[in-house]
């Protein structure tokens, strides 16, 4: 399995965040009190939704280990703000963008094959800059059949 390699662009985010650990892991907290409100908000580019997540420099992925997790729609500008909601903004990047389709009970195993095969036998290195999934038409939450790109950040080995 290989990933498409593209440059993001530079991208305004109106969302919402939470900080949490794999061990208590709280995505679903977070994406129950974004939904509701996400009409609010004004400026949207696309349908897409975006699970953004943060990790502190040389992530180890373990389970108590912090990151922030946002829930998040790209905006063409910071005009309007919600009651309850932030701005966030990623900046342009490559990354290593991954297919994934199913439900959500195999990724983990996608993610630790990214991490632990993929990534270590490419000629690339995690860079350190938000990953995310973006959640288009043909994500549909616990299906079998959903899909949705995974966006890993990354950079040339010898730089």
């Amino acid at each position: 399995m290989n990933p498409a390699l593209k440059t993001f662009p530079t991208t305004k985010f109106i969302g919402k965040n939470l900080s949490f650990t794999y061990a208590d892991y709280r995505a679903f907290k977070l994406w129950s009190s974004f939904m509701p409100q996400r009409k609010d908000i004004q400026n949207i580019i696309g349908s897409e939704l975006y699970n953004i997540q943060i990790n502190p420099e040389n992530f180890d992925f373990q389970p108590n280990t912090t990151f922030t997790k946002w829930a998040a729609v790209d905006v063409s500008s910071f005009d309007f703000i919600p009651d309850g909601m932030e701005t966030f903004e990623i900046n342009e990047g490559l990354y290593a963008v991954f297919n994934y389709k199913g439900d959500q009970s195999n990724a983990a195993s996608f993610f630790n094959f990214i991490y632990t095969e993929w990534l270590p036998s490419s000629e690339y290195k995690l860079d350190n800059r938000p990953q995310f999934e973006i959640l288009e038409e043909k994500y549909k939450n616990n299906d079998p059949n959903s899909e949705e790109e995974i966006w890993i950040p990354v950079k040339l080995r010898n730089r």
